[in-house]
This record gives C-alpha cells, structure tokens and sequence, in this order.
C-alpha cells in the first residue's frame, strides 16, 4: 500500500473483492510509508457475514501470516495502481483482472485480440484454433464474447492445466490441444478462423510457415495475428537496440514492422491481407501490463526494464488479418 492510495482487497473463498474506498472513503496513511517491507495496521472494522474484522495490511504483498486470527487475504497486490480496464476495449473490461494475471504468459492477450477481432469476422457456430493459447483466456474471450467453437492449441503448457485456469469462467466450446505448429493435429480445411495471439514470431517467420498453416482453413477461412513489432526494421536500423538486446538478444529480428508482413505473406499470393497495422497504444499497453503482473507478484517483470526505456520509440504490436481465397 503507498500513502494516499486505496486498498484494493480479497477474501479468500468469498471471491468478493471490495475497494477499501468503497468501505471507509479514501483514506491517507500517515506515517507515509518508508520502505517496501514495512507493515501498515489499519484499525478498522468492516462487516463480513456478521462480524467485525480487524483488518492489517502490507505493501507488497500482503502478509498473510499476520491475518493468523481473521480471515485470510490472497496474496495479490494490496495496492490497485495500474488500473486494467480500458475504454477501448469494453469486451475486456468484464473478464476479473486477477484471473488474466494468473495466467499471466506476455502483454495483455484479451486487449490484443479485442484489437485484432475488430479486422476478422467471427460468427457463432464457427470453428476456430487459438494458436499458441497459452493458459487458455484467449480461447475462453473467443467462446464467450463471439460464440464460436475454439480448439486451444499449446506446446508449453499442459492441457489439463489450461482446463483447469478454463473451468472458473463457466464456459463451453474450448478443447485444449496439446501441439507444436509445425506438427498440428488437424485435417485440412477443418477452420473457419485460425488466431495467434503473442506467439507467431516464435515460429511464423520462416518464409515457408504461412503455406504449412493455410492448409488447415476452410476456403475463405481467415487468418488474424498480434504479435510484437518494432517501428523501424532492425536491418533498417543496422543494430538491435540495447534495452531490447539485454532482454531478448537476437529473439528480437523476429519482432517485424507491419509492412514487412504485409509483404511477407502478399507475395506468397496464398492469402489475401485485409489488415496490418502497427497499434498506436501498443507499447503503452504493454507497459501497463507489466506493470500490473509487477503487483501481482510482488516482483519487477522483466521487460519493465526494457519498456521503460523504449519509451514508445520503437516497441509496439502488429496487427494481422488475411483471408484465404474462397476457390
């Protein structure tokens, strides 16, 4: 908790998450606080069920330990700074912020695939692959929010695990699939939709990955992609800057600009490019994001660092769609 800010707290169980403003008004702590360990007692009385607790929290995190005789608070941040609900993505703002953060694998996957589901056309009934889904919240958004079937695909983690982070959001229509991308376990013109939300770079690049996965869409299928991207190539730019270097290394040449993937897959004429754009909010919306899974865990995220350098200059998303011809 800093001075001046309210609290923002769980009880474990209850699933109910009341802002400390909301039960005492804001409040301002004095003394400020010091230093990140130092303990913060506030002695106030809120009804849970009947009875009056005695609440103590604690910067980062919340001590645990020291609510032994109440009831328990989750180890989630004690201090709501960074706010996770945007305007631009009214879809998002309805999923619970600590559920993404648990699920925590990169930048925000529901903001980045509301942005890319405003250039695909997705219909209930269709069937989709979440390409590279991770623990599963983009496939949960797809069934939820547009009523279509979503077969979660994943190298790294277990299927059992993504079911289980699925369970909690009451939602049918999501199979997870254990995969690798260049070995699906799929008959060919099985998809309407095929999605890959922060994992493309990873295996997309290669000049002949685009002709492997169109295999897999339906004529007329489509094809959407987000993946991290710089302003200016770095063949462009002669070097791979340092900020980006000491998190990434060389990982970072597969981050491309939009029209370089415009190119990319026009020419292979296989595909037909109806969307690729760099976000504007990219890098703000990443660092926001690292910010808060920071919180979360009561640690620094490691591309705090390299986004707090970039600055916007040359970090953002790329946006990507395309449709497979129809005959």
């Amino acid at each position: 908790m800093r001075a001046g800010c309210s609290a923002d707290v769980e009880y474990d169980g209850l699933r109910r998450q009341p802002a400390a403003e909301e039960l005492l008004g804001p409040k301002e702590l004095e003394p400020a606080v010091t230093r990140p360990s130092q303990p913060i007692v506030l002695d106030i009385t809120v009804p849970v069920e009947g009875t009056d607790q005695r609440i103590e929290f604690n910067h980062l995190p919340t001590l645990r330990d020291r609510n032994s005789q109440h009831i328990p608070f989750s180890a989630r941040y004690a201090a709501r700074v960074v706010e996770l609900k945007r305007d631009e993505y009214p879809r998002s703002n309805g999923y619970d912020a600590e559920w993404l953060l648990n699920g925590d694998m990169g930048p925000h996957p529901l903001w980045l695939l509301e942005d890319l589901a405003n250039d695909l056309d997705l219909r209930p009934g269709m069937r989709v692959l979440d390409l590279g889904s991770g623990k599963g919240a983009t496939s949960v958004f797809l069934a939820k929010e547009y009523g279509v079937q979503v077969w979660a695909a994943d190298l790294w983690i277990e299927p059992s695990e993504a079911a289980a982070h699925i369970a909690s959001q009451d939602v049918d229509g999501v199979v997870p699939v254990k995969a690798e991308a260049h070995a699906l376990p799929f008959a060919q013109g099985f998809f309407d939709a095929i999605v890959c939300i922060d994992a493309y770079e990873y295996f997309g690049t290669a000049d002949g990955y685009l002709a492997y996965l169109v295999q897999f869409l339906k004529p007329g299928g489509q094809l959407g992609v987000a993946t991290p991207a710089l302003r200016t190539e770095i063949r462009d730019l002669g070097y791979i800057p340092d900020h980006i270097n000491k998190l990434v290394g060389w990982e970072a040449i597969a981050w491309h600009t939009a029209d370089w993937w415009r190119f990319q897959w026009e020419i292979t004429e296989l595909v037909e490019v109806t969307a690729a754009r760099l976000q504007e909010s990219g890098w703000h919306d990443w660092l926001t994001w690292a910010q808060a899974v920071s919180e979360h865990r009561g640690s620094r995220d490691g591309a705090l660092d390299m986004l707090e350098a970039d600055q916007g200059e040359h970090l953002t998303f790329a946006i990507l769609a395309a449709r497979k011809p129809a005959a």
